[in-house]
């Protein structure tokens, strides 16, 4: 019995969520849309029918205005839109293009005009760029530019520095493969210390705990589009010193849409490296470019499993990067692995177990020709000295030994996403990635 009661306390509280939670603002993706309707005199129209569709999925969402003339449509996700009004004794108002952005408040009003709900009227203005409805400021990076501007290493973050105020630091471009975790998303947004920004995904932060590094970089073909939101944010936003970087990934529509791509770079392509040139001029021989290849390949698309009501997304890229890199180090000599520093000029080595002067504190018994018996070397650095390569410049002690390393990574990335419309008032949706 206790269990029972249990759980209809958790079903309640569940219930209860999600029953306030189209009411909630906190972070999340979700744009608005708020506006007044009037008459040609300029007084609220009362109980006048707007009608809100996503041209993309055709999910559709009416209300009537308030006493005060009023409507408003939240938690909308980004795309392209269109507003209905009616009123008996006014022409119906047909309003096309509404563009709702991440995070966006937008403010369209309509001016009904005196005739028949028969008669139309059809609105193509733009959405205005102004957003009367907070004083937060930013910038949407939106799809077209966040698919098809060209990234080295097709980090979405590098997009950010379209925005206003926002500064790279260190070496934040290029591919992430190889690189110091601190440059994956190193930007100074609003004037704030680099690192100290907020990052969301879908409304779900990626910042980890340790020194605020981002979780997960996604994909350039799974990103419908990003805001930059760098000044005068919200109450909803905090825990961090920055601006916010929020990030919204693609659904799908009633169409399917689909692509694939492949980057390649390798030395067959690339210039040579202009040290490599200049010492092909100077000694008279044919020096190729160093070894690399980078390929970056993936493909993504979507569309609707059943019209109106179940869409669908999935993306995969894999990432593949080979390059060589020159290392040089010093490394123990034969002669020195025995003990033997005879033919090293100027070095005198002492016995730490020998006499040491009263005077200066230090160790005044030589080995004699610069040469430690065998029986005093340690047994265990000995063995360990079989690990050290041997080096590869005969006749050098210092910066011995020269070869070229294979540096790179693979990176594989797998992102799948569902919306459900569930009715005119609900809608619902999961992502995997």
């Amino acid at each position: 019995m206790r269990s029972y009661r249990r759980f209809q306390t958790l079903l309640l509280i569940a219930i209860f969520t999600f029953s306030v939670f189209p009411f909630a603002h906190g972070q999340s993706t979700y744009g608005s849309i708020t506006g007044l309707i009037s008459d040609p005199s300029g007084a609220a129209v009362t109980d006048a029918k707007v009608t809100l569709t996503n041209t993309g999925t055709s999910e559709t969402r009416t209300q009537s205005t308030g006493s005060d003339g009023f409507y408003a449509f939240v938690n909308l996700i980004p795309g392209q839109y269109r507003i209905d009004v009616e009123k008996q004794g006014f022409k119906h108002i047909t309003r096309q293009n509404v563009v709702v952005e991440v995070n966006q408040s937008a403010r369209i009003d309509a001016t009904l005009a005196i005739g028949q709900v028969s008669e139309s009227v059809e609105v193509t203005s733009e959405t205005p760029l102004l957003q009367p409805e907070t004083s937060s400021l930013g910038q949407v990076v939106e799809q077209r530019k966040a698919n098809e501007l060209p990234l080295n290493g097709r980090n979405i973050y590098n997009l950010t520095a379209i925005a206003p105020s926002v500064v790279p630091q260190g070496s934040t471009t290029g591919t992430v493969v190889g690189k110091n975790p601190f440059d994956f998303a190193n930007y100074q947004i609003g004037g704030a210390f680099a690192n100290e920004g907020a990052i969301y995904l879908d409304g779900q932060p990626l910042n980890i705990g340790y020194i605020n590094l981002p979780l997960l970089i996604p994909t350039q073909d799974s990103v419908s589009e990003f805001k930059v939101q760098y000044n005068n944010l919200g109450p909803e936003w905090g825990k961090f010193a920055g601006g916010v970087i929020n990030v919204s990934t693609k659904s799908g529509t009633n169409t399917w849409h689909g692509t694939a791509y492949e980057y390649l770079r390798n030395k067959v392509f690339n210039a040579n490296e202009y040290f490599n040139k200049n010492q092909e001029l100077t000694l008279g021989t044919k020096n190729q470019p160093p070894p690399f290849t980078q390929n970056q390949f993936g493909g993504a698309g979507g569309g609707a499993i059943i019209k109106d009501k179940t869409f669908v997304f999935g993306s995969y890229e894999g990432f593949r990067l080979r390059s060589a890199t020159v290392f040089t180090t010093t490394v123990p000599t034969a002669l020195e692995r025995t003990g033997d520093f005879s033919d090293q000029p100027g070095v005198t080595l002492y016995d730490p177990l020998g006499n040491v002067n009263t005077t200066t504190g230090a160790r005044s018994t030589t080995f004699a020709g610069n040469m430690i018996p065998a029986g005093r070397i340690n047994p265990t650095s000995q063995f360990l000295l079989k690990y050290l390569p041997l080096p590869t410049i005969p006749n050098s002690i210092l910066n011995n030994f020269v070869k070229a390393s294979s540096t790179g990574g693979d990176t594989d990335q797998y992102v799948a996403r569902v919306d459900q419309n569930l009715g005119s008032r609900q809608r619902i949706f999961g992502r995997y990635t």
